[in-house]
C-alpha cells in the first residue's frame, strides 16, 4: 500500500499543481500504465486546483494498493452551493483573479467524471469531500 497526503493551500497559484506532479512521480516510479496515469493526474490537478480557486484550503490524500487507486480531496468550505449546477460543463463561479491566472473554464468536474471510473462529491457548508477511484487492470470507457 503507498499513501501520501499533501496540504493545499487556498489562492496559492504558485503551489498550484504540486500535489498532482508528486503523484505523477510516484506512478511513474511504480510504472503504472501510461494511460491510467494520464487519467489519474488529470483528474488529480483538476480536483487540486479546485481547492486552490474555490476552497479556504484543504488537502489531498492519494492511496494505492493491488487493485486501486483512490484521490481524496477535502477542503475546509465554504462548500458547493449547488452540485448540479458544479457538473455541469462551462459553469464556474471562478473569480477574475482565477480567470487571470488561466484557471475557472468550469471543465474540472466534469472532467473528473468523465475520466474516473467511480467519483462520489459530497458537500456542504463546512467543506467538499470528493473521492475518486481508479481501478488497475480495468480500462476506463472514456480513457484518453
Amino acid at each position: 500500500m503507498v499513501a501520501k497526503e499533501y496540504q493545499i493551500i487556498a489562492k496559492n497559484y504558485e503551489l498550484a499543481g504540486r500535489a498532482s506532479s508528486d503523484i505523477k512521480k510516484t506512478l511513474k516510479k511504480l510504472e503504472i500504465d501510461r494511460n491510467l496515469m494520464k487519467r489519474v493526474c488529470s483528474a488529480s490537478y483538476e480536483a487540486e486546483i479546485n481547492i486552490v480557486i474555490h476552497s479556504f484550503g484543504g488537502f489531498a490524500v492519494f492511496q494505492m494498493d493491488e487493485s486501486k487507486i483512490v484521490l481524496d480531496f477535502i477542503d475546509d468550505g465554504p462548500g458547493i452551493q449547488n452540485i448540479d449546477l458544479a457538473m455541469t460543463e462551462g459553469y464556474s463561479t471562478a473569480t477574475e483573479l482565477d480567470h487571470s491566472n488561466g484557471f475557472g473554464a468550469g471543465m474540472g468536474l466534469p472532467n473528473i467524471k468523465r475520466i474516473a471510473d467511480e467519483m462520489d462529491l459530497r458537500s456542504d457548508h463546512y467543506g467538499t469531500h470528493l473521492k475518486i477511484t481508479f481501478y488497475l487492470g480495468g480500462e476506463n470507457n472514456a480513457s484518453q
